[in-house]
């Protein structure tokens, strides 16, 4: 899973105490563990919402349920089946398995192979999956021979029957299943017309209405740096989901080297370039953690560049030698200095 950059514990909340009959019921926090990481909702209670208890089992219950539908972690969900059968097989997966794989397929053409859902392999190789860190760094032909067993044209999706015309295929799901996981949440809140909720799960944000006061969610995004922790933007999202991607504290150094989580699945190796975070609005967490992903495998120019054409709303941190260069697509710009 990739390591985000937004702090959750940055965002500004407000206290809200019951002193009597006339005052509000206070904001109900939850929060849990999930997907090999955490996760913290606020909601601004209704009369519809369920009690605390009852509404955190019912979130339990439905991200529970996307482990066990797309974790590779388990050996019996349906990713892990799919990845463990042959290629002369077919598979028929949950619906919202089917909707995540075939949101995976139309990013990596959207983003011309920056997002590739079948990265396992190498992902496994680089030492940043279930698999160990390597003893040793892979040579080229091991690189070539991990690279050989992905390829999203060796996928096929059929309604909800997967199969794979390579036997060796194996998808990964962690750069936006989480994100659809968020997502799941936000659907469950949704339909007890709450008037505001923040849902994060592993740095991954939605964000609807407003706080109990009547004023905007408001979130910060961290600086690139691993020994400080300073924010270099504050901004209220208004209605979106919010997902950020980074290198620059999942990795490890061999050799002098410092070898990022972030695969390119166009040549095999960890991503090497001064881009050090991307942050991405879009309405579907899903979504925006799939091109987050994506622009960090692209960099600064080529990723303004989707951003554009896409009319998507991203922010980029450069690294530099004395410091970050801070980048705005147009559809960004509106939310800074608000």
């Amino acid at each position: 899973m990739k390591k985000t950059l937004v702090n959750w514990l940055a965002l500004v909340w407000l206290a809200f105490f019951v002193s009597g009959c006339s005052q509000p019921a206070p904001i109900i926090s939850l929060s849990g563990n999930t997907m090999g990481t955490t996760y913290h909702i606020k909601v601004v209670p209704s009369a519809k919402l369920p009690e605390a208890n009852l509404l955190q089992a019912e979130i339990d219950i439905a991200l529970e349920k996307v482990n066990d539908q797309m974790s590779t972690y388990r050996p019996d969900s349906e990713l892990s089946r799919f990845n463990s059968m042959g290629h002369e097989e077919t598979i028929t997966v949950s619906k919202d398995t089917a909707f995540v794989i075939a949101e995976g397929i139309h990013l990596y053409e959207v983003t011309g192979g920056a997002l590739d859902i079948t990265l396992g392999p190498l992902v496994n190789l680089w030492g940043f999956g279930p698999d160990k860190r390597p003893t040793e760094l892979p040579s080229e032909d091991v690189i070539a021979a991990a690279k050989a067993k992905t390829g999203i044209e060796f996928l096929h999706l059929d309604g909800m029957k997967l199969s794979k015309t390579n036997p060796d295929l194996y998808v990964d799901l962690s750069s936006i299943a989480k994100g659809f996981g968020v997502d799941m949440v936000a659907s469950i809140l949704d339909k007890y017309h709450v008037s505001g909720y923040l849902v994060e799960i592993g740095g991954e944000l939605s964000v609807y209405g407003n706080k109990m006061d009547d004023s905007p969610w408001r979130v910060a995004i961290e600086q690139p740096d691993v020994d400080d922790r300073e924010i270099q933007l504050v901004f209220a999202p208004g209605d979106n989901a919010i997902a950020t991607s980074g290198d620059y504290r999942n990795y490890y150094e061999e050799d002098g080297r410092q070898f990022s989580h972030l695969i390119d699945p166009r040549d095999g190796y960890p991503i090497d370039h001064r881009l050090a975070s991307v942050t991405v609005l879009h309405k579907q967490s899903m979504v925006a953690d799939g091109y987050a992903t994506a622009m960090m495998v692209l960099g600064t120019e080529k990723s303004l560049a989707l951003a554009k054409q896409e009319n998507l709303a991203i922010m980029l941190i450069e690294k530099q030698d004395d410091g970050f260069n801070v980048f705005y697509s147009d559809a960004f710009k509106p939310y800074v200095n608000q």
